[in-house]
């Protein structure tokens, strides 16, 4: 993964919106334009206009400013049925995307209309996209798709947000900022007052933000040598503020060990058959973002047996997991922690009869391992050992 041994601190100074943190990232990660701007064009007719990622200075700070070109002055509108959630997410999954872009960006666009599902109290099919419905918030939703698939692997931490104040105009009239979309989106994460009111944080800013970092407001910034930050400026002009989102990336890797987190679920139960467990189990370690799951047999309350599970998963899937375990299992509560991880580079070789992983270890040696399942046709451990050395000198 691109983004494996890299640690991503973003810092919403003037804000968080789509179009700043596409290109705060691509300034940070020039060589990311080509596939972002391939992926924009994918979804965005030539009629409509193009991306422009453009050179700018925001109070006297060099950054990047991200934008959809028109053609005609309404080219960027859509209406009716174009702009439900349903037929957005079909025009995403239906172009021709680079690995990963599709998922990633269904995935934002998820984010918003289950919000404003839950905020307008109807179906999530039947939302209508209005403030994101246009082909610019299409087009800020695909390129940090594109964005997201290419670093896979990094972690994130998140700044305190700016609250901002006042009232924003929308389809629905004038609402409270943070629009509740917004709020509802990033419930349970830091904000402050900075005394600069207006919508500081848009709906789609707060989707690309909480899939970054799973849902979850628990970011630890684990140590690392900062490589270069980038700066994505938004289209607002605010007196003694610079209108930027900064991105600051740090190398984890030291002395060849990787560092990353992961969050890690817990739960304790009595009331499950061992046929029930087994299913549950056997799904949830299917499910993406899930790299552990182990069960410990115990003694919990009134000497009852009990079965401990403990799953680490991926921050930005962690929110997903954590749904299926509520509806996999009988358990009323999980236990949630973020872990800091160490984690040697390796490799996989598929070049002989049987796979093998190979691992670089900090003094300099590799060590060589062969895919269990390769061994399965073994007839005794004898055989069974006998192979894998064969394969792992």
């Amino acid at each position: 993964m691109r983004g494996q041994g890299l640690h991503l601190h973003l810092d919403p100074v003037g804000g968080a919106a789509g179009d700043m943190f596409i290109a705060a990232m691509l300034h940070a990660f020039p060589d990311l334009a080509e596939r972002a701007m391939a992926d924009v064009a994918a979804v965005l007719p030539a009629e409509v206009g193009y991306a422009e990622l453009s050179e700018h200075v925001a109070s006297g700070i060099t950054s990047r400013r991200f934008e959809l070109v028109l053609t005609a002055p309404d080219a960027g509108r859509r209406h009716g049925a174009e702009t439900t959630y349903r037929a957005m997410r079909n025009l995403l999954e239906n172009a021709a995307l680079s690995e990963g872009t599709a998922e990633a960006a269904c995935a934002i666009l998820h984010r918003i209309a289950e919000a404003e599902a839950q905020v307008h109290d109807i179906p999530i099919d039947r939302v209508h996209f209005h403030e994101i419905a246009d082909w610019d918030a299409l087009m800020d939703v695909t390129a940090a798709g594109s964005i997201c698939a290419a670093l896979a692997g990094a972690t994130v931490s998140l700044a305190p947000l700016p609250l901002g104040g006042g009232l924003v105009e929308t389809a629905h009239g004038k609402l409270p900022v943070p629009a509740p979309a917004t709020a509802l989106i990033l419930q349970g994460y830091d904000w402050h007052d900075d005394g600069v009111p207006g919508e500081r944080v848009t709906p789609t800013g707060a989707a690309i933000l909480a899939h970054l970092t799973g849902g979850s407001p628990i970011a630890s910034r684990p140590p690392g040598r900062l490589r270069c930050t980038g700066s994505g400026a938004g289209m607002r002009v605010m007196k003694g503020l610079p209108n930027i989102l900064r991105v600051s990336v740090f190398d984890t890797a030291t002395a060849g060990i990787a560092q990353d987190s992961l969050v890690q679920f817990a739960c304790d139960i009595d009331d499950m058959t061992g046929e029930e467990l087994g299913a549950a189990v056997d799904r949830l370690r299917e499910m993406e973002g899930v790299v552990d799951l182990m069960m410990f047999s115990g003694q919990g309350k009134k000497s009852r047996p009990v079965t401990r599970l403990e799953l680490l998963v991926q921050p930005q899937e962690a929110e997903a997991v954590a749904a299926r375990v509520f509806d996999l299992t009988s358990t009323l509560g999980l236990r949630r922690s973020l872990v800091d991880r160490l984690i040697l580079p390796r490799e996989s070789d598929d070049s002989g009869p049987l796979r093998r992983k190979r691992a670089r270890r900090p003094g300099g040696h590799e060590t060589i391992k062969v895919e269990s399942d390769d061994l399965a046709e073994a007839e005794t451990l004898h055989a069974r050992r006998s192979r894998a050395r064969a394969a792992e000198v």
